[in-house]
């Protein structure tokens, strides 16, 4: 039976949502919306968990979506496991507050035989379209080399 990279990157999430502690804390409520090799793209409804004193998204929170959604583009790749961080890059435009849903947009710009580097953008939508920015980031991960991920790629 054919999986779809959507299908396969869901699959993947419950997985990792199973194995993860913080992902299942802010991330549980995300809804993958579409996935095709090399790119994913999410929403998310923020909720009081996300945000900081001043009830706008947490820097913290929008690190971990980098996190997350730059492992979900290389899953779109065949991997099940995404590889271990190895160097991450938030930057801070705009804000988001409780009830502003977040569109979340990641690219797998290369995914090689150990290493992977993807984009990862996080928007305000705004009726129902993507609006503004609230942070970008890059992610950088050392992909495992196990015998299931060589077997998925091929």
């Amino acid at each position: 039976m054919n999986v779809t990279e959507l299908e396969h990157v869901r699959g993947v999430w419950e997985r990792t949502k199973n194995d993860s502690p913080i992902y299942r804390l802010l991330l549980s409520d995300v809804d993958i919306i579409s996935a095709t090799r090399g790119q994913m793209q999410a929403r998310l409804k923020l909720t009081a968990e996300h945000v900081n004193s001043r009830g706008t998204i947490h820097g913290a929170v929008s690190a971990a979506i980098i996190d997350w959604a730059g492992g979900m583009s290389i899953a779109t790749h065949g991997y099940e496991r995404t590889g271990a961080s190895i160097d991450i890059h938030v930057s801070y435009l705009s804000t988001a507050t409780v009830g502003d849903t977040l569109d979340i947009s990641a690219v797998a710009d290369r995914v090689g035989k150990s290493m992977a580097f993807t984009t990862v953008k996080i928007s305000r939508v705004v009726d129902d379209a993507v609006g503004p920015l609230v942070s970008k980031g890059s992610h950088t991960k050392f992909l495992p080399v196990s015998k299931e991920n060589r077997e998925i790629r091929s």
